[in-house]
């Protein structure tokens, strides 16, 4: 009766069966796994951003498929600041980059089609795939020291039903940017590149030998995703975007499907499209709220867990950190102890497909004091393994 696509696994795991034994005993976590902006403490410019949505030309209906032009074109000028030159013809508004990610795997693979993805990664990538009848195969990201893509393992990882490449820089959640030489070693195998960069604004540190964007190289078709989500910190508005990139042929043939596509969702709602330059400039103070957050809080972290036995993996950007600890527990040991016994929300390594363990994530989006506690309970922890 139903697809098999949508048979995904409901049976709560034990992170999930910890976290409801706390709040049956009535605990109140530490949860350092935030990632809502909007739920973080962030400062917003309220006002302005609801003034905004109150454009009255969003009372008029235009079907167009790619976006209204206003808001393409406020998508580029927007990446122009980020130095990253596109026309706003090549500019798709989507619902979400959910969304694109989904359109691109449409525009791209037939279902049973394969799509190379990095491992370590966000899980939704499983999910977006699978419901478009899509199988992913990743290659690994290799830590040295520093996270880095081994271009002879990726080499490997093609196979004949591979149809594209997706990057994502910086990484959810090790943190790493793609660098030139990456870049290049990835457009060599000839595949499109679908290149998610939602958290790109958000360096901490700066590396000349990093892309801007993997429309950087023009050597394949390049597929560039963002939105409002990360880069504004205005997830519940609902609109993302994808850059499309390349050789010119394989753009205006990506166009001219992607218009189809488009057309057959008109997703995008009208109001937020009208208000897209001032959500851009509202957005900014936000945004450097957040650069500030992470800044402070990755300093937090390596503060506190000095001289113990947890290390903290190398962070180039975004709002994460990845923590290895002792082989004295296993990942989900130690994961479930901090909820039962500490009362610390984390997530564990084997939620983002880590080749090993205990490796766990936090994000540097919790407020200071929250992180603080919670790192000072891991701490406790620790000294007792």
């Amino acid at each position: 009766m139903f697809s098999r696509r949508s048979a995904f696994v409901r049976e709560p795991n034990a992170v999930a069966r910890a976290v409801e034994r706390a709040r049956a005993r009535g605990a109140a976590l530490i949860d350092l796994t935030v990632s809502n902006p909007t739920a973080a403490g962030i400062p917003y410019e309220g006002q302005r951003i609801l003034a905004a949505l109150a454009d009255s030309r969003a009372l008029t209906y235009q079907p167009a498929p790619f976006g209204i032009d206003r808001a393409r074109q406020a998508v580029a000028v927007e990446l122009a600041r980020d130095g990253i030159a596109v026309s706003p013809e090549r500019v798709v508004l989507t619902a979400s980059t959910s969304e694109a990610y989904a359109w691109a795997f449409q525009l791209l693979c037939d279902p049973g089609d394969a799509v190379l993805v990095p491992a370590p990664s966000y899980p939704l990538l499983e999910h977006l795939a699978t419901l478009s009848g899509v199988r992913l195969v990743h290659y690994p990201l290799i830590y040295d020291g520093a996270w880095h893509v081994d271009g002879e393992l990726l080499r490997r990882a093609r196979s004949p039903d591979v149809r594209a490449v997706v990057l994502v820089s910086p990484n959810n959640p090790t943190g790493s940017f793609i660098k030139r030489s990456e870049l290049e070693t990835i457009a060599e195998l000839g595949l499109p590149i679908v290149s998610d960069e939602v958290f790109a604004r958000y360096p901490l540190s700066e590396d000349p030998a990093r892309v801007r964007s993997a429309l950087d190289t023009d050597r394949v078709l390049v597929l560039a995703l963002s939105g409002l989500s990360k880069p504004s910190a205005l997830p519940q508005l609902k609109l993302g975007w994808m850059a499309v990139g390349g050789p010119d042929a394989s753009v205006q043939e990506a166009l001219s499907r992607l218009e189809l596509i488009a057309d057959s969702y008109l997703s995008v709602a009208a109001p937020v499209q009208h208000a897209l330059p001032e959500l851009f400039e509202a957005s900014r103070s936000t945004a450097a709220a957040i650069c500030a957050r992470i800044g402070a809080n990755l300093g937090v972290l390596s503060r506190q867990l000095a001289g113990t036995a947890a290390t903290p993996l190398h962070v180039e950007g975004g709002w994460y950190a990845v923590l290895r600890l002792p082989k004295t527990r296993s990942e989900e040991a130690w994961v479930t102890e901090l909820i039962d016994h500490a009362g610390v929300l984390v997530q564990p390594g084997w939620f983002f497909d880590f080749p090993d363990e205990p490796y766990v994530v936090v994000s540097l989006l919790t407020d200071p004091d929250e992180l603080a506690r919670g790192l000072g309970h891991l701490v406790q922890l620790l000294a007792g393994a």
